[in-house]
């Protein structure tokens, strides 16, 4: 077609002359030349990093030595632990708060409106210490009514004797003029009666007198009710009310308050714990027992069992056990959670120091050859200890531990420096 390229077959030149089939190439023209400098840089570079990785393999064990080759070894482990001797001859544990056994809630025995508090949280306290005033107005009033009562009784027994004193001397008188029969008997009569009548207003006045003194001494009790004091020696637990609110011994109303402020002598703390019906048996009166508080988990004091409360709970089938403190320590206060440790003797002076210990079955050699193996970074370092004495399963460490350091259990077979991993359970 006119305009259009005509198409061709292509032909390669094979070198061939036309119309003969062209022979195939010969094999040795597929081989690789290995003279080409592409793959000889490719080879080199290969033996190179073999070469890098060999050395950095021999730098690592020369470091580490041949353990870091092999296998991580399963052991169990089990941490140094800072315990108490009495630990080792504690018979039972229990659970309980610290008591006042005395303690008291201020109220009042009238209803009227707090207008003075003078103490708040924490505030020491004397017996007979004023806490709190109600408002008294009105009973001061009725103090001075009565008061003043008491000041016209007075006056109207004076005006009585002095009219017995003038009945009794004309009395007299008349009585001395009828022995002379100067005057007639009824006139004798007349002045006797009259002394008499004297002599009655006398007592009369004298008992008007002692019942308005009555008075005023109900009235000051009563402007004395007004005012809440401690009765005896503590320390304010709780501010139960504010200044304006309503005081009354019931505190019926939605604002009043039953009580203004709790306080509790410190001196009568007591630890109370609830000891299981099934353990109650190994408690004693006088049994002597630790306390560790929750707030003080440094310190333990010594205690005794104060008392075992003869009645059960039933609900919790516990009994109820005090435990009374030996030494007094200023830190603890009432409510704090505490536990108490029963013991099968007293203690001596020489295990109340907390020791640092490891189970005896970490521990290789006696004496002066003791060692254990302690994990650090993930390996088991031969470690020599100084030991102390035996507590139970445990032993103390006087040197070369510190509490909270992981060691191996039964490494005899834990080479030094091998690497471990903790089987299942471990810390």
């Amino acid at each position: 077609m006119a305009g259009e390229r005509q198409k061709r077959p292509l032909r390669m030149d094979t070198g061939t002359p036309p119309g003969e089939a062209a022979a195939p190439p010969p094999l040795t023209g597929l081989r690789i030349d290995r003279r080409s400098p592409g793959v000889g840089r490719r080879r080199r570079r290969g033996a190179a990093l073999a070469l890098v990785l060999a050395l950095a393999l021999a730098g690592v064990g020369l470091v580490y030595g041949p353990e870091f080759l092999r296998p991580a070894v399963e052991v169990r482990l089990a941490r140094v632990s800072a315990v108490w001797p009495t630990q080792t001859f504690t018979v039972l544990t229990a659970s309980g708060y610290v008591v006042p056994q005395r303690k008291a809630a201020l109220g009042a025995k009238i209803t009227s409106r707090l207008v003075e508090l003078t103490v708040e949280e924490g505030s020491r306290v004397s017996a007979g210490q004023l806490v709190a005033r109600l408002e008294h107005a009105d009973l001061a009033a009725a103090r001075d009514r009565a008061r003043t009562g008491v000041d016209v009784a007075r006056a109207d027994l004076a005006q009585a004797e002095a009219e017995r004193e003038e009945a009794s001397l004309a009395f007299q008188r008349i009585r001395e003029l009828l022995e002379r029969k100067f005057v007639s008997r009824s006139e004798f009569d007349v002045a006797e009666a009259r002394y008499k009548v004297a002599e009655a207003a006398v007592q009369t006045r004298r008992a008007g007198l002692a019942s308005q003194a009555a008075a005023l001494r109900e009235a000051e009790v009563q402007l004395e009710y007004s005012a809440i004091r401690a009765p005896f020696d503590g320390v304010v637990l709780t501010k139960n009310a504010d200044v304006g609110d309503i005081v009354t011994p019931l505190g019926a109303s939605v604002n009043a308050r039953a009580s203004v402020v709790t306080i509790a002598d410190p001196g009568s703390v007591q630890v109370e714990v609830d000891v299981a019906e099934s353990s109650i048996g190994r408690v004693a009166v006088g049994q002597p027992c630790e306390v560790q508080l929750d707030a003080l988990p440094d310190a333990r004091l010594l205690c005794r069992v104060h008392a075992v409360v003869p009645t059960a709970d039933r609900s919790k089938a516990t009994v109820l056990v005090k435990a009374a403190f030996v030494e007094r320590d200023p830190r603890v206060l009432p409510e704090m959670s505490a536990k108490v440790s029963f013991l099968e003797r007293d203690v001596r002076e020489d295990e109340r120091q907390r020791l640092t210990a490891v189970p005896q079955s970490a521990v290789l050699g006696e004496a002066g050859e003791a060692r254990v193996h302690r994990v650090q970074e993930g390996r088991a370092v031969s470690t020599p200890v100084q030991l102390g004495r035996r507590l139970g399963d445990l032993r103390e460490v006087a040197a070369g531990l510190a509490a909270g350091d992981v060691v191996v259990l039964e490494p005899s077979g834990v080479g030094d420096g091998a690497r471990v991993r903790p089987a299942d359970g471990a810390p």
